[in-house]
Formats: C-alpha cells, sequence, structure tokens
C-alpha cells in the first residue's frame, strides 16, 4: 500500500475499532454509531483552499467525519472569517474556536519556545523535526509549553525546505540586505533584524499587494507552489534559495483543553490519526507541486538564484547567536533548545551516512 493510503487506513481502522469494540455485536455497533455528537469550529491562519497549507485542514476535517461515521463535525473558517489570520492561537485559548491550524512561530511573542516546534534557522528538515516530536520528546514539550493557554499542539503539516524569498535586487554580498524591507517571520527574521532588514509580519493575503506597492522590497512565502499562486513572480524578479531562514515549517493542529477533555477517547484517537494523515500528506504535497512550479517558473524566465556562500555563512553565524539568546531567555525555551540541539546533532551524524551519502552518490 502507499504509505498515504496506509496512514488513512489506519484513520478508518480506529473508527471501525471504535464503533465495533464490543464484541462486534450489532446492537453494539449501533450503540456507538449513537454516541455524543460534537460540531467544531475550526479557524486557520490562511486563505479559503489555500494550496498546500489551506487544503490540509479541509483534510483534516474530511477524515475527522469520515471515520467517526459524522460523531465529530468539524468546520473550517479561513483566515478573517471568524478571527483574524493573526488571532488563532486566542480564538482557541478562550474557546471561541473548538481547534485552530496555523504556524507556532506566530505566537513567539506568548510562548517564546514555540518557535523550536515550528523552523529554525540553519536547523532541522522536515523529517528531522518530524523524528523528534514524536520519537525524541519534542511533542511532550511542546505540550508542556502550551498548557498554560490550555490548549493542546499537535504537529498537522510541513512544507519541507522552503525558498529563501523574492527580492527586487540582486543578493550580491551580506550589505546587500541592509536596508531592505521585507515580510519574513520567526527567528529568521529576527537574524535579518541584526543586519539592518526591516522585517514585517503579515498575513498571506497582503503580500502581493505590499510587494506590488513597494510597502515591502522582498518576501519569503515558502516555495514556488504558493509562489506562483500569490503571483509573486509578477512583481519581483529575483527568487533566491535555499531557504536557510526554514529549511521546514511545521504547521500546528491546536485543540482547546476542555473541548479535547470532552471527547470519547475513540473519537480522540480519530483526531490524532487525521492529524498525522495531514502532517505527512502535506509535505507529499509541498515536494510534488514545488517541484512543478519550479519548473514553470524556470521555463517562464524567472531568475532563479542562489544565495553565495559568504552570505549563507554570515547568515548561519547569526542565527546561533540569535536562537542561543532567544532560548536562554526563556526557561522553556532553554529546556526544548538543549533536548533539540543534542537530537538534531545525532540525526545529522547520522545523516552523513545517509541522506548526504545518497545525494553525493546520485550526483
Amino acid at each position: 500500500m502507499k504509505r498515504r493510503d496506509l496512514i488513512t487506513a489506519a484513520g478508518v481502522g480506529l473508527a471501525a475499532t471504535a464503533v465495533a469494540g464490543c464484541q462486534q455485536s450489532a446492537a453494539d455497533c449501533a450503540k456507538a454509531e449513537d454516541g455524543p455528537r460534537f460540531n467544531w469550529k475550526l479557524v486557520t491562519s490562511w486563505p479559503k483552499n489555500f494550496p498546500g497549507v489551506g487544503i490540509g485542514p479541509e483534510r483534516l476535517a474530511r477524515a475527522v467525519e469520515e471515520s467517526s461515521a459524522g460523531r465529530l463535525k468539524i468546520k473550517v473558517y479561513a483566515a478573517g472569517e471568524l478571527v483574524p489570520a493573526m488571532e488563532v492561537l486566542d480564538a482557541v485559548s478562550r474557546g471561541a474556536a473548538e481547534m485552530g491550524h496555523s504556524a507556532p512561530y506566530y505566537w513567539k511573542g506568548k510562548i517564546p519556545a514555540a518557535q523550536f516546534f515550528c523552523a529554525l534557522p540553519f536547523g532541522p528538515n522536515a523529517q528531522e523535526m518530524n523524528a523528534w516530536l514524536h520519537h525524541g520528546g519534542g511533542l511532550a514539550l511542546w505540550e508542556e509549553a502550551y498548557a498554560p493557554f490550555g490548549v493542546l499542539p499537535m504537529a498537522c503539516g510541513a512544507t519541507g525546505v522552503q525558498s529563501a524569498g523574492w527580492f527586487n535586487r540582486e543578493i550580491h554580498t551580506i550589505d546587500d540586505l541592509k536596508g531592505l524591507k521585507m515580510r519574513t517571520p520567526g527567528l529568521g527574521g529576527e537574524v535579518l533584524s541584526r543586519l539592518g532588514t526591516t522585517v514585517v509580519n503579515m498575513p498571506v493575503g497582503e503580500i502581493f499587494t505590499a510587494l506590488q506597492t513597494g510597502v515591502i522590497d522582498a518576501t519569503e512565502w515558502i516555495g514556488p507552489y504558493n509562489d506562483l499562486a500569490l503571483g509573486l513572480h509578477k512583481v519581483s524578479r529575483y527568487c533566491y534559495f535555499p531557504g536557510w531562514q526554514e529549511p521546514n515549517v511545521t504547521f500546528e493542529l491546536t485543540i482547546n483543553r476542555k473541548a479535547w477533555e470532552s471527547l470519547p477517547p475513540d473519537l480522540q484517537a480519530i483526531v490524532r490519526t487525521a492529524a498525522r494523515d495531514v502532517n505527512a500528506d502535506m509535505l507529499d504535497d509541498y515536494n510534488a507541486r514545488n517541484m512543478e512550479a519550479l519548473e514553470q517558473l524556470m521555463a517562464d524566465g524567472v531568475e532563479i538564484r542562489r544565495l553565495p556562500d559568504e552570505v549563507l555563512s554570515t547568515l548561519q553565524a547569526i542565527s546561533f547567536e540569535v536562537i542561543d539568546a532567544t532560548a536562554a531567555a526563556d526557561a522553556v525555551a532553554s529546556r526544548v533548545w538543549e533536548q533539540q540541539r543534542a537530537w538534531l546533532k545525532r540525526l545529522s551524524e547520522y545523516g552523513t551516512w545517509t541522506e548526504q551519502a545518497l545525494y553525493r552518490m546520485r550526483a
């Protein structure tokens, strides 16, 4: 079976187990299907059905409803329909919505440790982040960091390696980043701020107009798949790689704790399985669609550039300073980074014998 089919089958299997768990009798099955029913709201930071990240929450809602035989129905709201894009965590925390889908680094002002579960400059890729979260203790730390807000987090989507962004000028040296106004979030934005870049954070729906009108000079938003959909190539000339600032972004499903505790165990299991399904499928989707979109952009004459080694070297040195300083300023973030850094070191050493060796061999 394909991996996605296997994961989906696991979700269906959980539902079947829950429904038919009482010695497989028809009466017991009917009783399970007639159990408590729930109608939940899921608010997001994305435009409706936006490619990749916006499709993930819709997939989650469908999977949960189908696997639960309709006992848990989830209505997905795009950014701005119920709450603004950057207020998803607050809405879930106060119970205005039972679920949210967003990016953890948007909450760095409230939860400094949140950034470590999302994207670190020169940090873990999607596979490494998933390994740490699900088999290296990362998820327990994530839950601890969000506990004061009455919210349960789960990984629910990943981008893989991103682009470094779109620029209206060529980048030859580190000085070319000075004076730029650039839309970029998280720790990568703090690194650029130290270099004299004016960093702006804004929802995806505002990026094209801001770049077109000169409100910003540069931006990054995941990679070619979404960039093509946004039309960034129409208002910016140069696209640079690699995405040093975000080797991966892990998106989160947040669930109000009280709402979560109201669910019976079988529905909780279905939600967890659906989140894992979306986490895997979104990465698959981005890898496939980014490849296709990059080919199209290159065919259309877009100038695809690699950042110079000198620039990357400087960015890396400053990134480690910023990450260490961020961790040192918060007790929870400090513990998270200590564990994550040790795990990443081990994974990187393993990767020299596997992933890196494979790429060199194929080249």
